[in-house]
């Protein structure tokens, strides 16, 4: 177009009469017109390669940003160390205590998400007193954590870093053509911390319900959530399977590595969790389980005896938590709980379970209040178990024993309170009466329930048997 408009001005000065030195003028101010349009053009054409290079750029930039956040596993710290007053009444009156037990937890926590599916998760823990090793102990007493590692990360041990969690995570968006989320996860789950215990324990709730099953366990899981079909907040269910022990025979200790001894059989366990409600104020969950091939000790008093197969076992909990009172004020921010629990056993081979040969039914309820106050978290809970009462909460964290599976009253109060975002205090004091013994104890003969008279009435017993125990800790908290 501008090189037409400079041909009709030329035509337009020749009809007017210019002169021959004019029209040189003319021409060279055209030509230099053409460059500058052609210089322009140019530098166009750079500047839209030159977006397009910042763009191709800042893709390139984006792809490796999105990729670093991803092709490594993230770390983060919690590492507990705890003062704990343990006291003791025996049955025949003795006492047994200890002032001061120090102690040091550790918990290195790893995740990796490679895209949005999937999830790896683990946990590498140390648990420690102050001065001691006790990694060998347990074993040299022919049980413990070298035989049975529902404990290992729960129980004082020694030095050694120890894996507590790692498995895999996949989370699906829907089942085929339905609305229905759903997850699958194989490895060593989280199933400490669960579902109430967590509150006193500072922590988020882990799976499955804390009131009968606390233990370490390796297994897997798959769960569907039924919100969007039922219209129902927060429901889902969820199957769990789990291998507590295995009867293989350890590298070179029998003349074929790792086949099935037969001493006792392999300990599973198969169960599900049910929510049929969570809107996140009001919260109910339910779990079941049964435990097979579950062990006693061949002779009570004689541990290093070893263990043989006793029969199967279930459990069933319902929990429910009200969280926040109100809508505004301290009852806004109060949490309240609380929750019942059955067992039943069911020996097998004519053994006995818990003493007896016959099924036995046990009972517990448990509830409990946690209000802020002065800036952080003070909370109650009671809780009481039936004569045949039995859970699976061995790593349950309180120095003197499992007070979920006490076989009598427990009673807790504790207070926490956060000084910064990554370090908080708490103080708690926890007392357990016992009705009847063998709380903590094996499946078998060795969790016969009796009362502190009968245990008095064995010549002995009564300085073996706990009639009551107490448990004052403090401790100072570091996690980010």
């Amino acid at each position: 177009m501008k090189k037409s408009i400079a041909i009709s001005l030329a035509a337009a000065t020749m009809a007017f009469g210019a002169s021959n030195s004019d029209l040189a003028t003319m021409k060279a101010e055209i030509e230099a017109l053409k460059k500058e349009v052609a210089a322009l053009k140019e530098a166009k054409v750079e500047s839209q390669n030159s977006s397009a290079a910042i763009k191709k750029l800042t893709q390139k930039v984006n792809e490796i940003k999105e990729h670093d956040a991803n092709d490594n596993i993230k770390w983060g710290v919690d590492i507990r160390t705890a003062a704990d007053s343990l006291n003791y009444t025996m049955a025949d009156g003795t006492k047994k205590s200890n002032d001061a037990l120090m102690s040091t937890r550790l918990w290195l926590n790893m995740a990796y998400a490679p895209d949005a599916n999937n999830i790896f998760k683990g946990q590498l823990a140390y648990n420690k007193a102050f001065g001691a090793d006790f990694g060998g102990m347990a074993g040299s007493r022919g049980w413990g954590m070298d035989t049975f590692d529902w404990v290992t990360n729960e129980a004082l041990s020694g030095n050694s870093l120890k894996v507590k969690e790692a498995y895999w995570l996949y989370m699906g968006d829907s089942i085929g053509e339905a609305n229905i989320p759903w997850t699958a996860s194989v490895g060593r789950r989280p199933s400490t911390n669960g579902f109430l215990v967590n509150l006193r324990d500072d922590d988020s709730a882990q799976s499955p319900l804390g009131h009968n099953i606390n233990v370490e366990f390796d297994g897997a899981s798959a769960g569907v959530n039924l919100e969007n079909v039922s219209e129902v907040p927060g429901m889902n269910f969820k199957v769990c399977l789990g291998q507590g022990s295995t009867s293989a025979t350890p590298m070179f200790g029998g003349p074929a590595n790792y086949s099935d001894d037969n001493s006792i059989d392999d300990i599973t366990m198969a169960g599900f969790i049910f929510v049929p409600y969570d809107d996140g104020q009001y919260s109910i969950k339910t779990n079941y389980f049964r435990a097979y091939n579950l062990p006693g000790t061949v002779n009570p008093m004689d541990p290093t005896a070893g263990f043989k197969t006793v029969g199967n076992m279930d459990g069933l909990a319902i929990s429910g938590l009200i969280d926040g009172i109100g809508e505004d004020g301290i009852l806004s921010e109060t949490k309240v709980f609380a929750s019942f629990a059955m067992s039943k056993t069911n020996p097998e081979n004519g053994e006995a379970m818990l003493g007896s040969s016959d099924s036995e039914t046990g009972t517990s309820y448990w509830a409990g209040i946690q209000v802020p106050l002065w800036d952080g978290d003070f909370g109650l809970e009671y809780n009481h178990g039936s004569k045949y009462w039995r859970s699976f909460t061995y790593g349950e964290d309180t120095m003197a024993g499992s007070k979920l599976a006490a076989r009598g009253d427990a009673w807790e109060a504790y207070y926490t309170y956060p000084i910064t975002k990554a370090l908080s205090l708490q103080a708690r004091y926890t007392y357990i009466d016992y009705d009847y013994s063998g709380s903590n104890s094996f499946f078998g003969n060795e969790g016969a329930p009796m009362t502190m008279d009968q245990a008095n009435a064995i010549p002995g017993m009564g300085g073996m048997v706990v009639d009551k125990a107490s448990d004052l800790r403090f401790y100072v908290r570091y996690r980010y």
